[in-house]
């Protein structure tokens, strides 16, 4: 494949994988779908594309005694209190501050004002029947500028939310790194300068000795490849570069912090697991040419196995260290022993899984299913059986755990003061469905977090698209139960469909 190729390639994933992201190269899911399906969009969440399954056969599917069911959020897409108690800047008020770069000029300053609204937010968890909750430590609400003495105020935020969940009954499920790097950090030379890995390592130290065990499980980096294509490749998310070499020094970086975040868990004495995020998605040929197939191949270990194989298996796949090149900022930042660290036992794997990815034998992509309003999700939810087994296939029976799924619908209160999203009904109800019979052939799934339980920022769209649970009217900061959280309690009370 050519250079030129190549880069065309990773262009078109960076758009087709946004999120706030090798599968089997046989041609089921290609061949499944239609023209039509290919450029068609959901209108609206009252009006769902067509079933990928039979609801009468979703019927009566049980998951696993005390399965997880939870939701997710992230610190700086619902905190807000941008500035107050000694929070400091991160690369995402800088971002969103600068003109041009977030949809209609919105900013996080404020955002669901959780921040002050958490213990009101605990209780909608608890009315729901969430077992489990995953949210994000802003790490800049801890260190200020990335280093030196944590911020006690922040700390004690995180301690006041935990110690909340555990008397609703609710687990804490705690992301570490969830994109909002401290600008401070940034101003040093951000991820492409390999000390930040080391300030992320002492930064959780701080937060694992300050939280200990009340939280059973820690999320090292969420979706590194984001940061990578988005924020380095594309541009369209902080620190908003367009520096293909760059990214992929970072892509190293990230994974070192995630092994040194791990090793430093195990050093603490703290007995939480510990695991990576990663946004998957699964990778087809869109045609039944050998080039698709190679193309494809390619494709799946820049979107998985970059990071997968790192983690897992202790090495970078070697098709992509070859068309990397062994001049790339890539593989001359990689150190003896870098991938002893990176692949330090881990505990669990979060998978998150939004669309599939279908590569054309010249490398770029094609749509092959109807999409969301984010215009890069297209919805098919065997691709989250897929992605599942496939994880368990290639690299052993690891738990695993679906820290985000979900998608945006146009919610707007009827004149009942109902937010009526059928479509997302539909949509999750068959990606339940994908997931029970993943378990059922063998995947070791724990919980699944839909995301989100609350609209929020949602990072360059802004407050244009609405992916909670919860209706969020900004102005008033009220919350609203979305047609959506009243079937999903039912889901859970039932542990099934």
């Amino acid at each position: 494949m050519s250079l030129l190729t190549r880069r065309r390639l990773l262009r078109r994933a960076a758009l087709s994988a946004t999120a706030a992201g090798a599968a089997r190269t046989g041609l089921a899911g290609a061949t499944a779908a239609t023209t039509a399906a290919s450029t068609a969009a959901l209108g609206g969440c009252d009006s769902p594309p067509e079933r990928a399954t039979d609801p009468e056969q979703d019927r009566g599917l049980r998951f696993p005694d005390g399965f997880g069911w939870g939701a997710a959020t992230s610190a700086y897409q619902i905190e807000g209190a941008a500035k107050e108690d000694g929070r400091g800047e991160s690369v995402w008020d800088t971002f969103s501050h600068t003109p041009g770069r977030i949809r209609n000029g919105d900013t996080g300053d404020v955002a669901a004002d959780h921040y002050h609204r958490y213990a009101q937010d605990l209780d909608l968890m608890r009315d729901l029947g969430l077992r489990s909750y995953r949210f994000s430590i802003s790490w800049p609400r801890i260190q200020a500028d990335g280093s030196g003495r944590p911020n006690q105020r922040g700390l004690d935020f995180y301690r006041r939310l935990v110690d909340g969940l555990h008397e609703r009954g609710i687990a804490p499920m705690a992301t570490l790194f969830h994109w909002d790097l401290p600008q401070a950090l940034q101003d040093a030379g951000g991820w492409e300068n390999r000390d930040t890995a080391e300030r992320f390592a002492e930064y959780a130290d701080a937060v694992f000795r300050a939280l200990g065990d009340q939280v059973p499980v820690w999320l090292t980096v969420n979706e590194p490849k984001t940061v990578v294509q988005n924020g380095y490749i594309w541009g369209h998310h902080a620190p908003g570069f367009q520096d293909e070499d760059a990214a992929y020094l970072v892509a190293h970086h990230l994974q070192l912090a995630h092994g040194l975040a791990v090793q430093a868990l195990r050093a603490s004495g703290v007995t939480g697991r510990i695991g990576p995020a990663l946004n998957l998605h699964p990778c087809y040929p869109a045609d039944d040419t050998a080039e698709a197939a190679a193309a494809t191949r390619l494709h799946d270990g820049y979107e998985n196995r970059l990071y997968l194989d790192s983690i897992f298996k202790g090495a970078y796949p070697q098709d992509v260290l070859d068309d990397r090149g062994p001049d790339s900022r890539m593989v001359r930042g990689v150190r003896d022993g870098d991938l002893k660290i990176i692949s330090s036992p881990v505990d669990l794997l979060a998978v998150q899984y939004y669309t599939p990815i279908y590569v054309t034998g010249d490398g770029s992509t094609v749509r092959k299913w109807p999409t969301s309003e984010a215009e890069w999700q297209q919805i098919y939810p065997e691709g989250m059986y897929d992605i599942l087994t496939r994880v368990t296939r290639d690299y052993g029976r690891v738990p695993i755990t679906i820290t985000e799924n979900g998608l945006p619908c146009p919610d707007v209160p009827g004149a009942d003061g109902n937010v009526d999203d059928a479509g997302r009904v539909s949509f999750l109800r068959d990606h339940f469905a994908a997931a029970h019979r993943a378990i059922r052939d063998g995947v070791p799934l724990e919980s699944y977090h839909v995301w989100s339980l609350l609209d929020n920022f949602e990072w360059a769209e802004g407050y244009e698209q609405r992916w909670g649970l919860v209706y969020v009217d900004y102005p008033s900061q009220r919350r609203v139960l979305k047609r959506s959280a009243h079937w999903y309690r039912d889901v859970i009370r039932r542990n099934g469909l």
